[in-house]
């Protein structure tokens, strides 16, 4: 007990460190077979740091779902090496009555003055109490619409564009040949699934739309799914970015996640943007989301978690479809070529990213382009 007590004071230290030093804002603290007093001493902490809390507590009595999640999550435990199925589910269960005897639920009258959310059986009931201000309001509001129903996601950038055999960024253009040839594959591929109930997303922009439409099944528009707006440099090569403005060329080489194009978005906006669009993914089952590669990009950090500082660097090549199943802890991910040939429009991270550098240095990574 000595020890426990010892490692939960130096979890609470990490996490004044986190916000004091890291400038964080949220940090999720397991309290798992927590006792009132245990509570008392992280409430305490959170007072005197001036910092709030919201405890999240998942109840379940059902014996298929705890079988279910043993099977899925724990068995992949070291303590379960070579063990047969049937005997780790059992010891395991003699585990949940060691947690019961030590851990103290929620009460709803001890604990009426704290705020704290309780799922009953994964979802099927929800008692939300004293949510005090919007952080605990979006967390509440992201664990109702969470779910564990085994589900697809399907991400892929829309065919090949005219503007990307020209290397331009950004604009309005329509389907290349190839695009269209793509477009063609993509409706065969997903007609070969056979998906239950599917949903197809696609941006307000022609070439989602033209790539969707050749899957010849009714799809849903959303203006959040359009491509990153690049502002001054819409529908401009790297090149004649480098030639125009080679200040901010090198400016978003330097931060490329927080770099606000002049007029136009950050990936960082883009990711606030996208907000609306992850949540209701959440709450989806099967959907097939037709976007663009920054999109693409944001959507594939958020499922694969992915830093701030990996995101923009992704790789989301044309006519690539991204099969995400989300399962415990994670999310498989199969990347599937449609056999369609495409330009590529990845740029490599640069070295070099001073804002005096030479011309060649910094159209280094730019991919070719007619």
């Amino acid at each position: 007990m000595k020890i426990r007590k010892a490692c939960a004071l130096a979890a609470l230290k990490d996490v004044c460190c986190y916000f004091t030093q890291n400038h964080g804002q949220v940090a999720v603290f397991d309290a798992t077979n927590t006792t009132r007093e245990r509570r008392e001493v992280i409430l305490t902490f959170a007072k005197e740091n001036g910092y709030k809390v919201f405890f999240i507590e998942s109840l379940c009595d059902d014996p298929e779902i705890i079988a279910e999640n043993i099977k899925q999550v724990k068995l992949s435990s070291p303590d379960y090496v070579d063990c047969d199925k049937e005997e780790a589910v059992t010891d395991f269960l003699k585990r949940i009555d060691c947690y019961k005897l030590a851990y103290v639920p929620l009460d709803d009258d001890k604990d009426r003055n704290l705020s704290y959310i309780k799922i009953f059986n994964v979802g099927s009931r929800y008692l939300v109490n004293q949510v005090q201000d919007h952080i605990q309001s979006r967390i509440v509001y992201y664990l109702m619409n969470i779910h564990v129903t085994p589900r697809t996601i399907y991400l892929c950038r829309h065919g090949e564009s005219e503007l990307n055999i020209l290397g331009r960024i950004g604009g309005d253009s329509g389907l290349s040949p190839q695009g269209k040839k793509f477009a063609a594959a993509l409706g065969t591929y997903i007609r070969g699934q056979y998906i239950l109930d599917l949903k197809i997303w696609t941006s307000h922009m022609r070439r989602t739309i033209q790539t969707a439409e050749a899957i010849g099944v009714p799809y849903e528009q959303w203006k959040a799914l359009n491509e990153i707006d690049a502002g001054v440099c819409e529908e401009m090569m790297y090149e004649e970015i480098q030639d125009h403005f080679p200040e901010e060329f090198a400016l978003r080489d330097q931060d490329k996640y927080r770099y606000r194009y002049p007029k136009g978005e950050s990936y960082e906006d883009l990711v606030q943007r996208l907000e609306p669009v992850i949540m209701e993914l959440e709450r989806q089952e099967n959907v097939l989301v037709i976007c663009h590669q920054a999109v693409m990009r944001c959507l594939l950090a958020y499922f694969l978690d992915k830093s701030a500082d990996e995101l923009p660097y992704l790789k989301c090549p044309l006519h690539t479809v991204m099969k995400l199943t989300p399962v415990a802890y994670g999310c498989d991910v199969e990347s599937i070529f449609l056999k369609v040939e495409a330009v590529n429009t990845h740029r490599d991270r640069p070295v070099n990213v001073d804002v005096d550098r030479d011309p060649e240095d910094a159209l280094l990574t730019v991919p070719e382009h007619n």
